[in-house]
């Protein structure tokens, strides 16, 4: 896979074994099970079964659900089941930001000081701490 951008890396920024895990499971699952196209149509509600998964990663840590958590989602884009389905590309202000560990904080606060001084366009040291 060649990525257009170089700043996403492999090994760093994007897990192709992960991808490689989603795309294994649906070709077991299509053998199992037949064609998604009609189970999703027909039979399936993808967003319930990625949260049963999800909820099975958070009980026991076996990542593999997260795979399938990831051919939920896909399945859900790919034939989608809510009403207002659409795709719009959306900027930086309308994402929720993302959640911080320690505190469980939405923030949109870069991953270094660095980045965040370069993301904010002060010079070097102005934000000496994460959220400053």
């Amino acid at each position: 896979m060649k990525f257009k951008d170089e700043t996403l890396k492999s090994n760093t920024e994007f897990s192709l074994p992960f991808v490689q895990g989603m795309a294994d499971r649906m070709a077991v699952s299509n053998a199992k099970y037949g064609d998604v196209t009609d189970a999703a149509v027909k039979k399936l509600d993808p967003l319930a079964n990625l949260q049963v998964r999800l909820q099975k990663y958070r009980d026991t840590g076996n990542t593999e659900w997260l795979m399938d958590v990831g051919n939920c989602a896909m399945i859900e884009f790919m034939f989608p089941q809510h009403p207002n389905a659409h795709f719009r590309a959306t900027s930086a202000a309308e994402s929720p930001g993302r959640s911080l560990r320690e505190t469980g904080e939405l923030t949109a606060v870069a991953n270094t000081h660095e980045e965040e001084n370069r993301r904010r366009g002060a010079g070097i040291g102005v934000y000496k701490r994460g959220g400053d």
